[in-house]
């Protein structure tokens, strides 16, 4: 749960027989973690009882196999201020219809304009799915999340597909916060937070100002033997290195993820294989000349021929990535998704953003040699 985007590189271990120690680097609101692992995530469906009326719902008075459960949403009863909120109840079959344990997928998404969260089941809990929605047209069908329940929609129609989506009282955080709690799974143990301390990052501020330091020579020593090597286009190389490094960071700020020393390591690494596109590109043109092919000619043929060799390249790179994220945890994990982006990031400021300003500056000047 607490690394489930694989972003936050938290350290999670086991201490004496009863305890569990986690150390999350970079955390803002220790209050969102402590709850966010409180919950168990047990989620439910039942049908609803429909012979049960209201009256006998406020009253208590309901059939042995049926129970009488909240609804998560709260309905201020009366004009007064001081009201209270009085939680809507249903009677619902106690009989699980449809586990939590069937569900493989969960995320948060827009419908009509407001926050929802789609699930979907897998072969086995889709087909009973697809059973209880064929047998039931009509009656209401309860998500019950934690003893809760979040939605009792009607059945409309049989449902096949294996998927659905969860309506309810949804700001896009709860969204988010619920589809990630049903992809991690159910909880079912309570957590009592024993310690809680707040650190500063004085023991590794050194570790941290070596790895700004390489990341800063790193990404120089690259920019200067680009513009030594190819002049003019070595200075556009750099320019869309400047734009990928951007986009990684932007994107980094996006996913909230905490930014390491796997992290750094990543993004210089990705520094170096952006301008390794534009090298494979820059030798291809310098080929193309020497064959005696026009200068616009030689640029088009240069981001032709060498795009096979980029795509493949950074093609078997992302392969090792996605299975570093897949098999790897802590810091392997946040690792893999910078490289990740990074990768992506390079090939559109490299094939991309490159190429454009190259194609541009051809088209304007119409050299007949070029500076390369």
């Amino acid at each position: 749960r607490v690394n489930e985007a694989g972003t936050k590189e938290p350290i999670v271990q086991r201490q004496g027989t009863d305890r569990i120690v986690v150390q999350v680097p970079g955390l803002a609101d220790p209050a969102q973690l402590k709850a966010l692992l409180g919950k168990t995530a047990k989620m439910t469906f039942h049908l609803v009882n429909e012979d049960v009326s209201p009256d006998a719902i406020t009253r208590g008075v309901v059939p042995s196999d049926t129970m009488i459960l909240p609804s998560d949403k709260g309905d201020v009863k009366g004009d007064d201020a001081r009201a209270h909120a009085m939680p809507e109840q249903y009677a619902v079959y106690d009989q699980v219809a449809l586990g939590g344990e069937s569900l493989t997928g969960a995320n948060a998404s827009f419908e009509d304009g407001m926050p929802v969260v789609s699930f979907k089941f897998n072969a086995m809990g889709a087909q009973k799915f697809g059973d209880i929605t064929t047998a039931n047209v009509g009656k209401r069908f309860a998500i019950v999340l934690d003893n809760k329940i979040i939605t009792a929609p009607q059945i409309r129609g049989a449902i096949l597909g294996g998927s659905g989506v969860i309506t309810g009282n949804f700001t896009t955080e709860s969204a988010n916060e619920l589809a990630m709690l049903l992809r991690a799974g159910a909880l079912p143990a309570p957590l009592n937070v024993i310690e809680e301390r707040s650190v500063g990052p004085s023991l590794g501020q050194d570790s941290i100002n070596k790895g700004k330091l390489a990341s800063v020579l790193g990404i120089s020593l690259v920019v200067v033997f680009m513009l030594l090597s190819y002049g003019l286009f070595g200075l556009i190389a750099n320019i869309g290195l400047t734009v990928h490094l951007v986009t990684v960071i932007g994107a980094m700020s996006l996913l909230q993820a905490t930014l390491t020393l796997p992290g750094i390591a990543g993004i210089v690494l990705t520094m170096g294989m952006g301008v390794d596109a534009n090298v494979l590109v820059f030798e291809r043109i310098r080929d193309e000349i020497r064959y005696g092919k026009s200068p616009l000619a030689s640029i088009e043929s240069g981001f032709k021929l060498a795009f096979g060799t980029i795509f493949d390249s950074n093609i078997t790179t992302l392969i090792a990535a996605a299975l570093l994220y897949t098999l790897g945890a802590g810091a392997v994990k946040g690792f893999a998704v910078t490289l990740t982006i990074g990768i992506l990031s390079s090939m559109f400021a490299s094939v991309v953003f490159c190429r454009m300003l190259i194609v541009f500056w051809a088209r304007k000047t119409k050299p007949k040699r070029i500076p390369i």
